[in-house]
């Protein structure tokens, strides 16, 4: 049995396929996997590492201008169909979950008459997903989307990495104990509340800039823990403040936190949900503005705030920390409502696709 997945570019498309894959092999451990990207995303470093076979398509972006990019496009994305053609060719279901790839993948499903679904992972839907949508293709959610044509789709969760659902399982019967035993993990024994603050997998140096004209008033009364990103320079550790390149083990940082200050990713919202984190997110201003939204269900339930990139500055940090931890320090239990995402995804694949 042979399973596509095209998942690309981005952690928030990726670790979603790669839970899928997992639950898929649980129930049928003989499928063949095929994972679909580019040559140049970071699918490259995380599919590979997990074992999975990866096979990589022309990159296609919807043209937002006129441009010699614009011009090319439809050929670039007539060689990646063809591409596409080949790899979903004797599959018995195919799963996308937006960006570069999906577009190509789910027209080329539909030419071979092969199943697909479609996970829609942020609150507004990406253009190949919606394109995926006029396709016929089963439509999935992480929660729930208010306006067009996913405004019906099946919600199935967000698929959570097995660190965050194994972090969850062991704090939730103790979570003082385990936010405490966290904190020791990461080599902290003050008892000044913690901030981690990142800026997504790459970093951003628009946060960077505002901690570092900060620090002086933040390490007052807080620690911090800074994850800078790979290509940013990395600053020098001082007393209480731990800056790093990248977090391998998140699931820690997280437990450990008081207080959560980044993006607001659709896999970081999920994640935050699950820990029982508050956040202040300063969303990435790109794209179709979907990290405005993605987080509208955890300011819902009082567990989060959202502060526009062009005011998030030295001032209203200084301004607005300490009541923002006073709240944050409300809040500790995690929320297991994305636990069965991979296995909810795994259910509509096999109804989809009519496999007993």
């Amino acid at each position: 049995m042979k399973i596509v997945l095209a998942g690309a570019g981005t952690a928030g498309h990726i670790e979603p396929a790669l839970a899928v894959a997992d639950a898929w092999r649980k129930e049928f451990p003989k499928s063949e996997f095929e994972f679909v990207g580019t040559a140049s995303g970071l699918e490259n470093v995380l599919v590979t590492a997990a074992g999975y076979k990866l096979s990589v398509i022309p990159k296609v972006t919807l043209p937002r201008s006129l441009s010699l990019d614009g011009f090319l496009a439809p050929l670039r994305f007539g060689q990646a169909l063809s591409k596409s053609l080949k790899i979903v060719n004797g599959a018995e279901c195919v799963i996308g979950f937006g960006g570069y790839v999906s577009a190509p993948i789910y027209l080329a499903a539909k030419f071979r008459r092969i199943s697909f679904v479609i996970h829609e992972a942020n609150a507004i839907p990406g253009w190949a997903n919606k394109f995926g949508g006029i396709l016929g293709g089963a439509m999935a959610v992480g929660k729930p989307v208010k306006t067009g044509k996913f405004k019906n789709a099946e919600v199935v969760g967000l698929p959570l990495k097995p660190s965050i659902s194994s972090a969850l399982d062991m704090a939730k019967n103790n979570w003082p104990a385990a936010r405490k035993a966290a904190k020791l993990k990461l080599g902290i024994t003050s008892t000044k509340p913690l901030i981690l603050i990142m800026g997504g997998s790459q970093g951003s140096a628009a946060i960077n800039t505002v901690v570092a004209n900060s620090l002086s008033n933040l390490l007052t009364n807080f620690e911090v823990i800074h994850s800078v990103g790979g290509k940013n320079q990395l600053p020098l550790a001082t007393a209480g403040y731990q800056p790093v390149s990248y977090i391998e083990d998140m699931a820690t940082a997280y437990l450990a936190a008081d207080l959560v200050i980044g993006r607001s990713g659709a896999i970081t919202c999920a994640e935050i949900n699950a820990l029982g984190k508050y956040a202040i997110f300063i969303p990435l201003a790109i794209g179709n503005g979907e990290q405005a939204r993605n987080a509208d269900f955890l300011i819902e339930q009082g567990r989060a705030i959202v502060v526009p990139q062009v005011e998030f500055n030295v001032q209203w940090l200084a301004q607005n920390i300490t009541s923002t931890m006073a709240k944050a320090q409300e809040f500790m239990a995690g929320d297991e409502s994305d636990r069965a995402a991979a296995a909810n995804i795994v259910k509509l694949m096999r109804r989809h696709a009519r496999i007993a």
